[in-house]
Parts: structure tokens; C-alpha cells; sequence
């Protein structure tokens, strides 16, 4: 009984994250905006606590990333440079203030990735590129997972996460870029973009296996508890960190 209601529990929050970032992803704007910061938000707290920080520090970086997010609310009309530069500013007054550039670092950790996405939703065919690259994460993943249960076999990294394997990960690969493939069949998604999704793939699995190896580091099995059954928010998102970046400068220089 209990894993069953612990795996329903899973489903339902599952199927609440999807219908949230659907409905900002497709609203797009301000709504997309809130969102992002919110969940920025909720991040730095997360990583901050893995990074062993007291709650006066965390509510310091929390404000320190605040400034940048700010200044990419749509209302505020910034270039993505300048919004850059105070995620750039945002770092190092937090490693001044606290003197612990590991905390720092969760300002880049976190602040690009959501300029990232907020570039992607701006270009023209903004909705569908954001997705490709939101959706080429959760791919993989799904196809990992069911890879790896079927087939098995050795261990991608026992020492950091013992439960990914070789043939999930091959999984993961082939499930990303099927689907890329198909958006680009379907919804005319540029044919670069799907050619190149295995490399972001690639740097899902590693931004997954980064935060698996923080987590170890700290001694915890999840990044938090605000999602019932997944964990916290890094736990979720910590392939799109990594994907999300590259995924923006694709995006630029193809148009």
C-alpha cells in the first residue's frame, strides 16, 4: 500500500508540474516569466542548503539573483546583455559578501538557465524551440528510465548514481532525438536543431550526474522536498541547466 500510494503521489505531481509548465510555457510573457522566477527562486534556497549555508546566506543569494530576474521581467524591457551582465554582477557580490564561491555559483548555475529559456520564448518560433528543448530533456529521461529497467546492464557511474545504466542512457539518446525529429517532421522545427539534440542530450545525463554528485557531497538523497515524491526542484530540472544554455546560442545563430 505504501508504494502505491508513494508511486500515485509521483504520478500526481508529475501530471501537475506538465500542466503548469505547459500552460506558462504556451502563455508565454509574463506568465512564463513568474513562473521561472518562482521556481529560480526555490532553486537557489536548494542549492544553497546543499552547499551547507545558514539561512542568513541563503536569504542573501536569494536576494543577490533577484536583481537579474527583475530585470528580465518582459515589463522591463532589458537586452539579454544587460541582463547578463547583472547575472555576471549578481555573482560576484555574492562571492564578495559571502566569500564562499560555491554559493556563487549557484547564481550561474541558476540565472542562466532562466535567461536561456527566456530567450528561447522570445524568438519568433519561440514556443516551439523552448519546447524542443524543455521536451528533448524530458525524453531522454522517460526513455532512460524504461531503457534501463528493461535491458539493464553495467552501470554508467555506480560511485555517483548507481542506478543509471549504459543501455539508459543509449535509451535516452535514441528517445531525444526521435522526438526532435519528429517535431522538426511535424511542427517544421529547424533540421539543425534536431541533428544536434543527442550532444544536448549528452548534456542532460552530465547535469543530471552533477547534482547526483552534489547531493553526495552533502550527504542527502534529494535537493529538497517541495515536490511530494520528486523531491526538490534541482532534482527535476538539473539536465535542463545544462541543456538549456547551449540550446539558446543554437537557437541565435540559426537566426
Amino acid at each position: 500500500m505504501s508504494k502505491g500510494s508513494d508511486l500515485g503521489t509521483r504520478f500526481g505531481v508529475a501530471m501537475l508540474l506538465i500542466a503548469g509548465a505547459g500552460f506558462a510555457l504556451y502563455w508565454g510573457g509574463t506568465v512564463f516569466w513568474l513562473v521561472l522566477v518562482v521556481a529560480a527562486l526555490l532553486m537557489m534556497s536548494e542549492w544553497c542548503e546543499l552547499a551547507g549555508a545558514e539561512l542568513k546566506q541563503i536569504r542573501t543569494s536569494q536576494y543577490a539573483l533577484s536583481v537579474p530576474l527583475a530585470a528580465m521581467c518582459p515589463f522591463a524591457l532589458a537586452p539579454a546583455g544587460l541582463e547578463l551582465g547583472l547575472i555576471g554582477a549578481a555573482f560576484f557580490f555574492l562571492g564578495a559578501v559571502t566569500r564562499n564561491f560555491r554559493l556563487a555559483l549557484g547564481i550561474l548555475y541558476i540565472g542562466l538557465p532562466v535567461l536561456a529559456l527566456i530567450v528561447l520564448r522570445d524568438q519568433p518560433q519561440g514556443l516551439l524551440v523552448t519546447f524542443w528543448a524543455m521536451g528533448l530533456v524530458w525524453a531522454a529521461d522517460s526513455a532512460a528510465y524504461f531503457a534501463g529497467r528493461a535491458i539493464g546492464g553495467p552501470k554508467l557511474a555506480p560511485a555517483i548514481s548507481p542506478k543509471k545504466t549504459w543501455s539508459g542512457f543509449i535509451g535516452g539518446l535514441l528517445g531525444a532525438t526521435v522526438g526532435a525529429f519528429g517535431l522538426a517532421w511535424l511542427f517544421g522545427l529547424p533540421i539543425q536543431l534536431a541533428y544536434v539534440t543527442p550532444l544536448l542530450a549528452i548534456l542532460s545525463v552530465l547535469g543530471d550526474l552533477y547534482e547526483s554528485n552534489l547531493k553526495r557531497q552533502a550527504g542527502v538523497k534529494d535537493s529538497g522536498k517541495v515536490l511530494p515524491g520528486h523531491g526538490g526542484l534541482l532534482d527535476r530540472l538539473d539536465g535542463l541547466v545544462f541543456v538549456a544554455p547551449p540550446a539558446a546560442l543554437l537557437v541565435l545563430a540559426l537566426t
